[in-house]
């Protein structure tokens, strides 16, 4: 008769339990971020499917603006993903890029998208069975929020209760649907995931091919993982054999990024270039101005209007220059941690990374905050950095809209005063200090991930 299976371990029930409550929190603050942004949808829909106020509504009296539009200003409900409903051909279900172009004043047509194809077709999916915005931000909301659960899945995997972070974060309420970010910040996870997480005999360097495959795929929805991929590179090259360079390793990694890059690129490009091509165009062409929520605006008023061509076309070349010398910064500086324990921090590096786009690049929109979230729980930052990021993009968040609806309606007082305009400039500035002490941050605290990973791959080197 066979011997009845061992009782698991207490620890390994706690554990699945922990996970269990991670999961479900994280499924309850998905619901809290759409049933923030459901409170712009209807009750009324204009002819195109967009969604407007009862005419009850005060808001009704701004009879030269679209109230569609001020209401989710006002009640702070906005969402991309209703906005873009109309504009692009998605209300069309247009099939993305094919038939796209970009007009000289950088208005899409066809059927392009501003974002990555993998986006593209994420938003074409999402607008199959909808009739209006309503329908799109249902149907984009359902098939976006299997990838916040296996965010929340992974990061518990991985941090334990520190994955709370992600499951209750006010971020995932504000921005879950309110651009298609759920998948990308699943595959920057799940890359830290493989590495770190995943039981598996796998050696480092296979590990790291899998992982590439997910930067890359990341990159074809967001473009940020694809700077990942340098770091996870080097761990590879120094992680991979202990006491000597595994360059072959180190190779494979942004080989099989690269791969997954043209792999999903190449199609469109062929079947319609100018549709693909144009949806990098469109982020080329964006000039710094009051919707790019960024430092170059605020920290360079008046001289950063749109018909500033000096000015607009120093930040085609010194926003991203800055860019690319922070990732320098942050790969050198993990070199240098290596030489002095042993371990390169290639999360920490990736997190720095995303603290320099994050800073510098001309575009800051409100949802990047997603993004960054997870490195909290990845790399254990001290709760008081964590609550005081938190707070500043709180001011951030909701102050940009309340700002954008007081101009909107002609409020008496100047563009910067009233409490709106300030929660925004107290946003931006004190996110702005916080990437910097966070790019630090990063750069300087333990990787207990890859520590505790190397440690689990000794004894087998040992046994073998």
């Amino acid at each position: 008769m066979a011997e009845p299976a061992p009782a698991p371990r207490r620890g390994a029930r706690t554990a699945r339990l922990l996970l269990a409550v991670v999961v479900l929190l994280t499924g309850l603050t998905l619901l809290a971020g759409y049933a923030n942004k459901v409170r712009c949808v209807g009750p009324e829909f204009d002819e195109l499917g967009r969604s407007l106020p009862a005419r009850s509504d005060p808001i009704w009296q701004y009879a030269n603006t679209n109230p569609g539009s001020l209401r989710p200003e006002r009640d702070v409900c906005y969402s991309d993903i209703q906005y873009l409903w109309v504009g692009r051909d998605i209300d069309k279900h247009v099939f993305p890029y094919v038939n796209g172009s970009i007009e000289p004043n950088g208005a899409l047509r066809g059927g392009t998208v501003e974002y990555p194809v993998l986006t593209g077709l994420l938003i074409w999916a999402g607008a199959i069975f909808a009739t209006n915005d309503a329908g799109f931000l249902f149907w984009s909301a359902l098939l976006m929020a299997p990838f916040g659960l296996a965010t929340g899945w992974m990061l518990g995997k991985l941090t334990r209760w520190r994955a709370l972070v992600w499951a209750l974060g006010p971020p995932v309420v504000l921005y879950a649907f309110h651009n298609w970010d759920l998948p990308v910040v699943a595959c920057a996870v799940g890359a830290v995931y493989v590495m770190h997480g995943w039981r598996s005999r796998l050696s480092v360097a296979q590990r790291g091919v899998i992982a590439g495959v997910l930067l890359g795929l990341g990159f074809a929805f967001k473009l940020y993982p694809g700077a990942f991929v340098l770091p996870l590179a080097l761990y590879v090259l120094v992680m991979s054999r202990p006491g000597r360079l595994d360059w072959r390793g180190a190779v494979q990694a942004p080989i099989a990024a690269a791969l997954t890059v043209a792999l999903v690129n190449i199609p469109f490009a062929l079947v319609g270039y100018t549709g693909w091509r144009a949806s990098f165009a469109f982020q080329q062409l964006r000039k710094v101005d009051i919707t790019t929520n960024s430092i170059w605006y605020w920290g360079f008023r008046p001289e950063s209007k749109p018909e500033n061509v000096d000015f607009q076309e120093l930040m085609d070349w010194l926003s991203p220059t800055l860019v690319l010398l922070s990732f320098a910064v942050a790969a050198a500086v993990g070199l240098w941690r290596w030489r002095r324990d042993g371990v390169y921090p290639w999360v920490g590096v990736s997190g720095a990374m995303l603290c320099g786009f994050m800073l510098l690049h001309k575009v800051h929109s409100p949802q990047y905050t997603l993004w960054l979230l997870p490195f909290f729980a990845l790399l254990a930052v001290p709760w008081r950095w964590v609550i005081l990021y938190l707070i500043a993009d709180l001011c951030m968040g909701i102050g940009i809209f309340r700002w954008y609806y007081t101009i909107h309606i002609g409020k008496d007082f100047g563009i910067d005063e009233g409490f709106a305009a300030q929660a925004v400039a107290l946003g931006v500035w004190g996110r702005a200090v916080l990437l910097v002490a966070l790019f630090v941050v990063f750069l300087t605290l333990p990787d207990k991930l890859a520590a505790r990973r190397q440690a689990d791959l000794l004894p087998a080197r040992t046994s073998a």
